[in-house]
């Protein structure tokens, strides 16, 4: 199915909107900053978590921030995005015109390419594996040292150690399958050595809903929300979030990742994992990725 830049076409809990964005105001702004792209037919295809998505003609979306939190994130995007898209083996959503407050809206936005696809999560997990090679190349290309300026982010790209106390509450959160199991797995992994190289290029968010396949081929990888720069086993947990041991087997192949780096992956694919599980009932279009990467974590033995 086609999707715009952003996944969130499930029904959620989500925060009340801080600005009430409707075709209206997304035309006013085209007009008044982009007025080439003004008499395009105008499509809500998402009211989702932090961001509002409209299809604009058949080729271009807009995106703009509901929530002033987001306003950081879609001015990192817009910032790093670009530079980073032409060395990637597929598609990003970089920005390809930026809009600025107006018309009663008070951030920035942007216009970005939309891209047709599936998003990984809705398709079966065996049929995931032959974009294992694909999405192992492109976390290659995309960890490269960063520069001192690239985002901060506290939850992505840190040593384990750091997100203990969160990971330990939910593993006594009552609302998790085989909470011991995954406890004494965290408090093992929580001890590998810590990354030691420099800071690299990271997606920080790399679940099965943030990428798009056309068929047999890895189409894109969206929402970079959450980029950083720090440890790559954070982007290699997409080893259990997206597939199974044998997708996993041909991910790693693809990777440059030595014994202490999958060790951390597994770490944070059991972190995100049950980040997606607790708060299944915010996202429930990811509930079965949680639960798909608490039982990969499990099953895998390192």
């Amino acid at each position: 199915m086609p999707i715009g830049y952003g996944w969130h076409n499930h029904p959620v809990t989500a925060p009340v909107a801080e600005i009430d964005i409707d075709a209206d105001l997304v035309a006013r702004l085209l007009r008044a900053q982009h007025p080439d792209l003004a008499d395009r037919p105008l499509q809500l295809v998402a009211n989702g978590w932090d961001n509002v998505i409209f299809k604009v003609g058949d080729d271009l979306c807009v995106r703009l921030p509901r929530r002033e939190v987001a306003v950081r994130l879609i001015v990192n995007e817009q910032r790093w995005l670009p530079t980073l898209a032409p060395v990637l083996p597929a598609r990003i959503p970089a920005p390809v015109r930026v809009g600025l407050p107006g018309q009663g809206y008070p951030w920035p936005w942007s216009v970005c390419a939309w891209i047709d696809g599936e998003i990984a999560a809705r398709v079966p997990v065996a049929d995931r594996r032959p974009v294992a090679a694909a999405l192992a190349e492109f976390m290659t290309r995309l960890h490269v040292p960063a520069p001192p300026d690239a985002p901060v982010n506290p939850v992505r790209g840190v040593p384990l150690a750091v997100r203990d106390e969160q990971i330990q509450d939910r593993l006594t959160s009552g609302k998790l399958a085989r909470e011991d199991e995954l406890r004494r797995l965290w408090d093992e992994l929580r001890e590998t050595p810590v990354y030691a190289g420099p800071p690299v290029w990271l997606h920080g968010d790399p679940h099965p809903a943030n990428l798009v396949l056309r068929g047999s081929t890895l189409e894109a990888v969206i929402d970079f929300g959450d980029i950083t720069a720090g440890d790559p086993a954070t982007d290699l947990a997409a080893a259990w979030l997206v597939f199974d041991a044998e997708g996993r087997a041909a991910f790693r192949a693809g990777t440059e990742a030595d014994d202490a780096t999958w060790a951390r992956a597994r770490g944070w694919a059991l972190a995100i994992g049950t980040a997606i599980a607790v708060f299944a009932d915010i996202h429930p279009g990811l509930a079965d990725a949680g639960e798909h990467a608490i039982s990969q974590v499990l099953a895998d033995h390192g």
